[in-house]
């Protein structure tokens, strides 16, 4: 089996730190950078990538709502589909500016936080995101959450998808994340985790935290970085699929195999 690890990174702003990125990078294949909406600012982005060119990381944009003060983590209500795709070519277009600055080439783009979650569930805004990346360049692969509208947006747009679970979250019923105002949201144990993802794994199904499984294929597992553990978590988790024969690779080699 071959498999992605991809992780948010990127996060930092001006004085402030968030996550271990350089520890990071020796561990995963891709990494979706922070376009300045969430977190991010041009320093910390053009960082970001030439650490990802470094260790051979592939790369991505990670659009958020623009809400630096909430970490890209509150629902915004009220803004139109338009203005979802403009802020989204907004934020791809500042980071693949950096990027081309450095003789990169993006891979893909992953809504991050609240974007994600609601994008996820609204059949409208899933769509708005979709647009904006085949506007900007419709080779750009869509990161979705298997078998959601972000999914079903992307494939009418004709656009390729990475299918992505996560290493530390829990999962609702619906097959969209656990709240993380609910209790057992984040996974913090890496054993525990690594278990979850194997099962899952075996199973190609979400497992949501009553024990329901949802059917799905699955091309990439994410790690967010500013989780408490992160690095020890994804390394464990790495080591413990390669010994079992999974091969890391990224999201786009792993998406042309399938």
């Amino acid at each position: 089996m071959k498999l992605d690890l991809n992780c948010d990174m990127g996060e930092s702003f001006g004085a402030w730190t968030m996550g271990r990125d350089s520890e990071m990078f020796e561990i995963i294949t891709s990494a979706n950078i922070a376009c300045g909406f969430h977190a991010g600012d041009p320093d910390v982005m053009a960082n970001t990538l030439a650490g990802a060119a470094n260790n051979q990381v592939h790369v991505g944009a990670h659009p958020s709502f623009f809400d630096l003060y909430g970490f890209g983590r509150r629902p915004i209500l009220g803004e139109s589909p338009r203005q979802i795709e403009n802020q989204v070519i907004y934020q791809i277009g500042a980071l693949q500016a950096l990027a081309h600055s450095q003789g990169l080439v993006l891979s893909h783009v992953k809504t991050h936080g609240a974007l994600g979650n609601m994008a996820a569930e609204d059949p409208e805004l899933a769509c708005a995101v979709a647009q904006a990346i085949y506007k900007v360049d419709k080779d750009l692969m869509m990161v979705v959450m298997p078998g959601m509208e972000t999914e079903r947006a992307a494939l009418k747009r004709g656009l390729a998808v990475a299918r992505e679970i996560y290493l530390d979250r829990a999962y609702a019923d619906n097959g969209n994340l656990l709240s993380r105002k609910l209790p057992g949201a984040v996974l913090h144990d890496a054993e525990q985790a690594s278990r979850r993802l194997v099962q899952m794994l075996d199973a190609a199904a979400i497992i949501t935290v009553s024990g329901k499984k949802i059917p799905v294929s699955i091309d990439t597992v994410c790690v967010h970085g500013d989780t408490p553990g992160a690095v020890e978590m994804a390394r464990q988790v790495r080591q413990s699929l390669e010994k079992q024969g999974v091969t890391f690779a990224p999201m786009r080699e792993v998406v042309a195999q399938r």
